[in-house]
């Protein structure tokens, strides 16, 4: 037996409204769902139409596809942030702007033969920086153990002692960087005269530290440094110096190829990426090599057939920048033949108590010894050629090199050599040099970071002193010992 329930009409009634009314109110609850969700979005919408993209800006260094006439670049560094050490990732990239170019003649008319004194005033050594208080204002790599050893601290305070050197020696290296920073021109030189040629020097010392644009405290006075002989180049068509009618300008041009040349060696291998470094290094660095006198030296105005042919100190220059320039990785037209050009002018100026002449070896350009045997001697050590000529240079030098501050006896420009040639042949040669050379430099530093070596009471700092003892100090871990042959 089974039991049926059967609904009045007026409940049936009842229950199919309730089941419209359900079904009624669903739809409405989807409805107004999906109009708040449509709301959201187009808020969202709405929001981004009135927000700034940011905007990535890509500048480089080799191409402008809006002009068909390039103009000449200009390194920017209009910028108040310090560079930061760029990753293996991210290469650090400078902006370029444009300025127009300016190419400067060389004269036509015959210039005067310089006095062949060394020292005279007409030479690289005395005068060079003599303004002072910046008013108006290697090692060799790719990158080898003694440009990576530089860039750690504690590597660097390692080789001081395991060299001869101190922490004093470090400190007195910083002091002087400082002051550099701190008189460096607003256009990124240094001194006021000889402009070019110092700021190679500053850039030299620099990166004798292993101070780069990406370094934290010097980064920024590097590259304007770097600038300042980029833009030169620019405008100058390759030439390196402030007046390339100054007879003199080969010393200048030779500074600043070796310091370019370093500087590229160091951006390349950190990932760093100067606007027309490597274009300027590359084209400075061929006029050095096309205009090599036919003696297989160079002289005065990168004359290439005068009679004297070149001397000893500016050979020294030339073959410096031609060892980085090697090290760079860029093409040079005929560079191993300079060099064996160059190495051959130098073979017959050493005299038979091996030391090396002006431009001959009877010639003194001082009466006590040879002042430019450090020159020679490094030549060769940087080519590794000459091994006999090397351990008589290193021999006339520990026997008659003197170095005191305020005398007759403070040849700054031959210590700048020999520091380097007596640390490269390291032993006891070394040892003796180091006992004349590292008290001396540190206790004539002024408290301002400076050197200034004349002998005429003088307490304006000498910029070009000051760049010249700072390398000599930076020489316990620019070079390796024994580097050359013995």
């Amino acid at each position: 037996m089974s039991l049926h329930v059967r609904l009045s009409p007026e409940a049936q009634a009842r229950l199919d409204a309730m089941r419209r009314n359900s079904t009624i109110s669903s739809i409405l609850v989807a409805l107004i769902t999906l109009f708040v969700i449509g709301l959201l979005l187009a808020l969202i919408s709405i929001k981004s139409l009135f927000m700034e993209t940011p905007v990535i800006v890509s500048y480089s260094a080799t191409e402008q596809k809006e002009e068909e006439v390039i103009a000449t670049k200009k390194i920017s560094t209009n910028t108040k942030q310090k560079p930061t050490a760029p990753s293996s990732a991210i290469a650090r990239v400078i902006a370029a702007a444009t300025t127009s170019n300016l190419a400067i003649p060389l004269p036509d008319e015959e210039m005067s033969q310089p006095s062949t004194d060394f020292g005279n005033g007409d030479d690289f050594e005395h005068g060079w920086g003599s303004i002072g208080d910046g008013g108006g204002d290697g090692g060799f790599g790719g990158l080898p153990d003694t440009m990576r050893k530089r860039c750690s601290k504690n590597e660097r305070l390692q080789r001081l002692a395991q060299t001869g050197g101190n922490v004093q020696c470090e400190e007195a290296v910083l002091k002087a960087l400082r002051w550099m920073k701190k008189s460096q021109n607003p256009d990124g030189s240094w001194n006021g005269l000889k402009k070019s040629a110092m700021t190679g020097l500053g850039i030299l010392a620099y990166l004798g530290h292993c101070e780069t644009p990406s370094s934290k405290e010097f980064g920024e006075s590097c590259l304007m440094a770097m600038t300042y002989l980029i833009n030169v180049g620019m405008q100058k068509q390759g030439k390196l110096a402030d007046n390339i009618m100054d007879q003199n300008w080969c010393y200048e041009h030779a500074i600043c190829v070796y310091a370019l040349a370093e500087a590229t060696i160091f951006c390349k291998e950190l990932n760093i990426t100067v606007p027309n470094l490597q274009e300027v290094t590359q084209k400075s660095g061929q006029f050095l090599i096309d205009n090599q006198h036919q003696s297989g030296g160079w002289d005065y105005g990168y004359s290439r057939s005068s009679p004297r042919g070149g001397d000893v100190s500016i050979v020294g220059w030339h073959l410096q920048a031609l060892k980085a320039m090697k090290i760079t990785g860029l093409e040079f037209n005929n560079l191993p033949h300079s060099i064996e050009k160059g190495l051959e002018f130098l073979e017959d100026k050493q005299h038979s108590n091996g030391g090396f002449g002006y431009f001959s070896k009877e010639h003194l350009e001082f009466q006590d010894y040879h002042h430019l045997t450090g020159v020679g001697t490094l030549c060769f050590q940087l080519w590794d050629t000459d091994a006999e000529k090397v351990r008589h240079g290193i021999k006339h030098i520990q026997q008659n090199s003197k170095l005191k501050f305020r005398t007759p006896n403070c040849n700054l420009y031959a210590h700048y050599y020999e520091a380097q040639a007596m640390m490269n042949f390291g032993g006891e040669a070394w040892k003796h040099y180091n006992r004349i050379m590292r008290d001396e430099v540190l206790k004539n530093q002024k408290p301002d970071g400076t050197w200034n070596s004349s002998q005429v009471p003088d307490d304006r700092p000498n910029f070009y002193d000051t760049a010249l003892c700072t390398l000599m100090l930076e020489v316990y871990y620019r070079y390796l010992p024994g580097t050359a042959t013995k």
